[in-house]
């Protein structure tokens, strides 16, 4: 009987593992893990982001630093202050929901005294990166902390005046520091900027950490910004940059930031996600 029980758990388990590996997309068994980047529920609290990212279907989150907690945490803010326990408990409450802290950002601090503060906090909080912009000033004491604590830095390319905007920037402050230490390409910006975001990549190829994944509208008169599209439908060439980066033997976290309809834009992110699918299943 035994004999008979343990074949029957045996021949579960397997069975369990196989599905799991059915359940995976291509994109997934090369290493390019899609997530959110909790601005995109900004006007939500982040109980209600992770209520949203696990409706989507996805795993993996960047939380930016300042998006209210709600539920029992109130007007609380996530960021490198909160207490153990509330970290603790954010972590637990996103685990429940089979979603995992990827990162936090974006992170800017002129306050140097905070980096150490912000490194410890990522620890806590089994993240893999940190999407910042460092000042200038800041690099050597940075990446002695990216080698302390082994947490990579994605530096992020907000639009001009941010010191990061293009390649050429980054790469003159990070060419001869850590590995651990890249770009979280944000494609819309650029192209926003007047930069093509294809070869941008390319300019970044083995540096690139993490991504800000969108699609863009055609520039408008008198609009002040091209708004983000379902991917596919706008201008940005997504199957290319897919392409390229899998030139690149890119592996890393796509998170998703899209700044529109943001009232309601699960069922346009839904569409993106299912784009994403769909195109790595051919191009992998």
């Amino acid at each position: 009987m035994k004999t008979l029980i343990f074949k029957y758990l045996a021949f579960l388990f397997v069975g369990f593992l196989t599905l799991s590996v059915q359940a995976q997309t291509k994109a997934e068994k090369n290493g390019w893990w899609l997530g959110m980047q909790s601005y995109t529920f900004h006007k939500f609290t982040l109980v209600e982001a992770l209520d949203k990212t696990q409706q989507i279907g996805l795993n993996y989150i960047e939380v930016y630093p300042g998006h209210k907690l709600g539920g029992k945490w109130g007007d609380q803010v996530f960021g490198a202050q909160l207490d153990k326990k509330t970290q603790t408990e954010i972590k637990s409450l996103a685990n429940s929901k089979g979603i995992k802290i990827v990162a936090m950002g974006v992170v800017v601090t002129e306050k140097p005294g905070e980096w150490e503060q912000i490194f410890r906090f990522a620890k806590d909080m089994g993240m893999e990166y940190i999407s910042c912009e460092p000042a200038i000033a800041d690099w050597d004491l940075v990446e002695k902390l990216v080698k302390q604590y082994g947490i990579k830095i994605s530096v992020h390319n907000h639009p001009q005046p941010s010191t990061y905007w293009k390649p050429e920037n980054l790469l003159k402050e990070i060419s001869n520091r850590s590995k651990l230490i890249g770009s979280s390409a944000d494609v819309g910006h650029w192209r926003r900027n007047g930069l093509n975001q294809i070869e941008c990549l390319k300019k970044l190829e083995g540096r690139i950490i993490s991504l800000h994944f969108k699609d863009i509208a055609p520039k408008v008169e008198g609009e002040k910004e091209q708004h983000d599209v379902i991917w596919g439908k706008g201008i940005l060439d997504v199957k290319g940059m897919l392409l390229e980066l899998k030139r690149q033997n890119f592996k890393g976290v796509f998170a998703i930031e899209y700044e529109y309809n943001w009232d309601n834009s699960v069922p346009d992110i839904k569409e993106c996600v299912s784009y994403f699918n769909q195109v790595t299943d051919q191009i992998l």
